[in-house]
């Protein structure tokens, strides 16, 4: 806009105002001031394909069998976090997507916590579990935690994602919603778990106990756990910082890859700040072929040391997401909500590596077609509460018609009694309004067309293998 720094002041001015009432540490306001002054002088966190390189190979986790016995020393010096912070509006949900029901009539909250408890009995260990809530996802997750029985025997610790202004793209200055508040705020993105780590006394905490590392991931990814191979590799070659990709398919087109700057030090680049000229080369699966699964391993003193290095404020790459104020209301006034990812600390810590893992570590869930996956017999939870895949020699195909199968109610509605059998399905098309009875199989390539105004009923115990099953 070619302000003069007098100008990008005040207009900060009005921002920090807003934030000191909302009681939101100095800390959080001068974190936001570096993003916001960011923006304001013309840095859009755009990474071009002229300043990176791919990455060609990495270790594989398959690899790294022989680490297990060096995790098994020091498995009492780990503890883990997952991202609570989401809420699934996406899949119209109004609450947190953690409570939504995964498998086996239990939540993604719940089963988090038995695999839990599950570990720390298992390895005889104090195992600590941190949850990062938003201002969104809070008071649900604490209501499900005073009822639950695991959560009342091993409480998890609890961590508060702060919140930021939006800021209007026009003109800058702080976003107003005078009849929905809270539509003005935003979460910072998940990069900001560090801060949060530092300023609630979390990682002083966890160091003071011994611990040393801390695996972190989303919640609603149940394939996320603490495998020991992954915990030696890291003790045995001290590294500070460990991120989990895994191969890109088509499928994984648009999600965020890694690559190596000019100093050849690994980064995360996200689509939001891939420039659309080299849109073809970011979705070049050949080209970058690893992506990131959230899944990250960090060395708790080496990352005290760097926070205080960078006075608590890491300055990770921006990723400048442009929204409307209102999500439900396209017409509504563009705002940029300022945003971090938690992957992209990989460009902070020298020495920093990456491991290919196999799918069965990232089994997340945006889509209503990823829940059926997962609900299906495809499939199951062992006695540790540990998702594992059934063996199937090919990988599935899904798409349902988001008319009537985007939201959440909808999709429960059509698979009443579940999901039908995948487990020898390649690939399921189910186009129009469809509802599936109990036992209905599916083998094989299997497209489903109801071309009619009314609801399709496929019959209790129905096997379709091969097939395209039609209605005019």
């Amino acid at each position: 806009m070619g302000d003069t720094t007098q100008q990008i002041a005040e207009r900060f001015s009005l921002f920090a105002e807003r934030m000191q009432g909302e009681g939101l540490p100095a800390l959080v306001i001068d974190t936001f001031r570096h993003y916001y002054t960011l923006l304001a002088t013309g840095d859009t966190g755009i990474i071009a394909e002229q300043a990176i390189t791919p990455v060609d190979s990495l270790p594989a986790l398959g690899e790294l069998a022989s680490y297990r016995d060096a995790g098994r020393r020091v498995v009492g010096k780990v503890a883990q976090l997952k991202l609570n912070g989401g809420l699934g509006t996406s899949m119209g949900l109004d609450g947190p997507k953690s409570l939504l029901t995964a498998r086996d009539g239990l939540s993604f909250l719940e089963i988090t916590l038995r695999q839990n408890a599950q570990f720390a009995a298992q390895h005889r260990v104090d195992a600590p579990l941190l949850l990062l809530n938003s201002f969104s996802t809070d008071a649900d997750t604490r209501a499900l935690l005073d009822r639950d029985p695991i959560a009342l025997q091993h409480p998890p610790r609890l961590l508060m994602q702060h919140k930021i202004p939006k800021v209007v793209r026009e003109t800058q200055l702080p976003a107003d919603s005078p009849g929905e508040p809270d539509l003005a705020w935003c979460p910072p993105g998940h990069g900001e778990v560090y801060l949060v780590l530092a300023l609630s006394g979390q990682l002083d905490a966890l160091l003071e106990a011994g611990y040393e590392y801390l695996f972190m991931s989303n919640i609603d990814n149940l394939g996320a756990t603490i495998d020991l191979a992954l915990l030696g590799y890291m003790q045995q070659h001290q590294i500070s910082f460990l991120i989990e990709v895994a191969r890109r398919t088509e499928n994984d087109r648009k999600g965020g890859h890694i690559a190596r700057d000019v100093h050849g030090q690994l980064i995360l680049r996200e689509i939001a700040q891939c420039p659309e000229r080299d849109m073809d080369a970011f979705q070049d699966i050949q080209r970058h072929r690893y992506f990131n699964t959230n899944n990250i391993w960090i060395h708790l003193p080496q990352l005290k040391a760097t926070l205080a290095q960078h006075q608590n404020i890491l300055k990770l790459p921006m990723i400048r997401n442009l929204k409307t104020l209102d999500p439900k209301q396209p017409d509504s006034p563009e705002v940029y909500q300022l945003e971090t990812a938690m992957g992209a600390a990989i460009a902070i810590f020298s020495g920093a590596q990456a491991v290919c893992v196999t799918r069965e570590r990232f089994v997340p869930v945006k889509l209503c077609a990823d829940l059926l996956l997962l609900r299906s017999d495809r499939y199951m939870l062992d006695d540790n509460y540990q998702l594992q895949p059934i063996c199937s020699e090919q990988p599935i195909a899904l798409q349902l018609d988001p008319a009537f199968y985007r939201l959440i109610n909808d999709f429960d509605a059509r698979f009443p009694f579940g999901s039908p059998s995948l487990i020898d399905c390649t690939r399921l098309n189910v186009n129009g309004d469809v509802c599936f009875g109990e036992g209905v199989i599916l083998r094989g390539t299997v497209q489903i067309t109801n071309r009619t105004p009314q609801q399709h009923v496929i019959p209790a115990g129905t096997i379709l293998a091969d097939t395209h099953h039609q209605v005019a």
